[in-house]
C-alpha cells in the first residue's frame, strides 16, 4: 500500500485511510561493551518500531543500528516513543532507512519522544534522514538526552516543512519542539518553540526567515579548536556553527533538503573523528 494517497483536485498527498486505532509504538534499546565489541542486547518493542539486527560496517567497536517504522507515516493521534541507552565504553549509532513523513492531524496531534542515555566513556550518535511535515500536521516532538562524566553525543536533524521541489507547502498545522541535553546531570543545552503555518515565526528573521527546510547538527564533547570550526564554516557561508564551552552547534537555513543533507553529513564528517576519534564512513542506507 502507498503511504499517501491523491485525492480529486487537490495536489497535496493525505494520510491513507485506516480502520484501526491510532497506533502506540515503542522501541527500547541497550548496547554494551563487550571486550571492545559494542552488542545490541536488549530489543523490545511494541507497535509498529523495529530494529531488524545490529550491523557493524566499521568493525566491532561501533554498533549501527537501522530503526525502522513500516507503517511510512504517522497520521493524527499516532505516538512513537524511542529510548535507547549505550552502556559505558560502546558506541552506537542510530539512523533511519527513509525520510519519516507527518500527515495531516484529523483534529488529533502526533508525538515522538526519543530518550537517548550514553554511560561514561560511550558515544551515542542519534543521526536520522529528513523529517517532513505535511500540510495540516499537528506534531509534538521531544528529544531528551543524559550523558554520564566523559560520554559524547552526536546528534542531527533536518526538519521540512511541506515539500517544496513538489509544490508542496507548509500552509497550516503547528510543530512543538522540546530539546534538552544533560551531561553528569548537568544542563548543558535546552531548546523549545512552537511553530505554527500561521505564525510570525515561519517567516520572522528570528525564526525560519520564510526557509522550508531547517538543519542542525549537534556535537557534545571536546571543544572544536578554532580552525576546525572555521573549516565547518567554510562548507557553505548559510551554514552558522558555533561552540558554547563543550556543545557545538551548526545550523542552516535553506529551501533544499537535499542540498541541507549534503552539508550535514559533510559537517558530521569534519566533527566526527574529532569528538569520537574515528572516521566518518557514510551509512550505506543514506544511499538507497
Amino acid at each position: 500500500m502507498p503511504d499517501c494517497l491523491a485525492v480529486p483536485d487537490s495536489p497535496v498527498p493525505v494520510a491513507p485511510p485506516r480502520a484501526h486505532a491510532p497506533w502506540q509504538a515503542s522501541l527500547r534499546l541497550r548496547f554494551v561493551d563487550d571486550a571492545g565489541v559494542t552488542r545490541l542486547v536488549e530489543r523490545r518493542h511494541s507497535g509498529p518500531l523495529r530494529v531488524q539486527k545490529a550491523l557493524y560496517p566499521e568493525g566491532g567497536a561501533i554498533c549501527h543500528a537501522i530503526v525502522v517504522h513500516p507503517p511510512g507515516g504517522v497520521v493524527g493521534g499516532d505516538m512513537l516513543a524511542i529510548d535507547a541507552t549505550v552502556e559505558a565504553g560502546g558506541h552506537a549509532l542510530l539512523t533511519t532507512p527513509g525520510a519519516a513523513k507527518w500527515y495531516r492531524a484529523n483534529g488529533r496531534q502526533s508525538r515522538q519522544d526519543v530518550r537517548l542515555a550514553a554511560g561514561a566513556g560511550a558515544a551515542l550518535e542519534w543521526l536520522p534522514q529528513e523529517t517532513i511535515f505535511f500540510n495540516d500536521a499537528d506534531v509534538r516532538l521531544d528529544h531528551s538526552v543524559e550523558l554520564a562524566a566523559g560520554a559524547r553525543y552526536i546528534g542531527a536533524e533536518i526538519l521540512c516543512f511541506g515539500r517544496r521541489a513538489s509544490g508542496e507547502t507548509f500552509r497550516g498545522g503547528v510543530i512543538r519542539q522540546r530539546t534538552q541535553i544533560r551531561s553528569a546531570g548537568k544542563l548543558l543545552w535546552w531548546e523549545q518553540g512552537t511553530l505554527a503555518a500561521a505564525g510570525a515565526a515561519m517567516h520572522s528573521p528570528f525564526g525560519l526567515g520564510g526557509a522550508s527546510v531547517c538543519a542542525t547538527l549537534t556535537g557534545v564533547g571536546a571543544p572544536l579548536p578554532a580552525a576546525l570550526l572555521a573549516q565547518i564554516r567554510a562548507l557553505d557561508p548559510d551554514l552558522a556553527a558555533s561552540q558554547v564551552k563543550s556543545v557545538f552547534v551548526a545550523r542552516l537555513l535553506c529551501d533544499d533538503s537535499e542540498r541541507a543533507r549534503q552539508l550535514v553529513t559533510a559537517a558530521w564528517q569534519l566533527l566526527r573523528p574529532h569528538l569520537l576519534g574515528c572516521a566518518a564512513p557514510v551509512p550505506r542506507i543514506w544511499n538507497t
